[in-house]
């Protein structure tokens, strides 16, 4: 008897979490469900363009096949006039600190040389370099190295 009681509550129990979770996905204020995304928000800029471009060892040069990306980037940011970025550049962990933030600085520049070259005012676009300090990958492999050779646009 005990059995099928806590199990009837524990029906209960899920059933009345999932219609909350359903009235708050239509409600789109706070606590709103995972799939609504904002126009215009960083989550918007992952989902629907892409975020970051990759590079090659020990360059700063935007290869044709990350063009795309930067234009999707561009077109986007081009329906937001109001939305302001930052460029962020990063590298791999292997040189120095300070080559790698210099390295960093010409990934994020060539990035916004781009979108600018695009159309976007170069107004709407700042630039930062984290060098190797910030990696979205680890490991010390070249699968790692090259997530983490990367310029990111983050909107601000």
């Amino acid at each position: 008897m005990t059995t099928r009681l806590l199990g009837a509550v524990a029906a209960v129990a899920l059933l009345a979490a999932c219609s909350n979770t359903d009235q708050n996905a239509n409600a789109g204020g706070a606590g709103a469900g995972a799939n609504t995304v904002r126009p215009g928000s960083q989550e918007d800029l992952v989902a629907n363009v892409g975020d970051r471009v990759l590079f090659g060892f020990d360059s700063s040069q935007i290869s044709a096949d990350q063009r795309p990306i930067l234009q999707r980037q561009s077109e986007w940011m081009g329906r937001y006039p109001d939305v302001r970025v930052q460029v962020e550049g990063h590298t791999d962990e292997r040189g120095t600190r300070e080559y790698n933030l210099a390295l960093g600085q010409r990934r994020a520049n060539a990035a916004r040389d781009v979108l600018v070259a695009s159309g976007v005012n170069g107004a709407r676009i700042s630039t930062i370099s984290y060098g190797k300090d910030r990696p979205s990958a680890l490991g010390s492999d070249e699968s790692a190295w090259a997530q983490n050779r990367r310029a990111v646009t983050v909107v601000q």
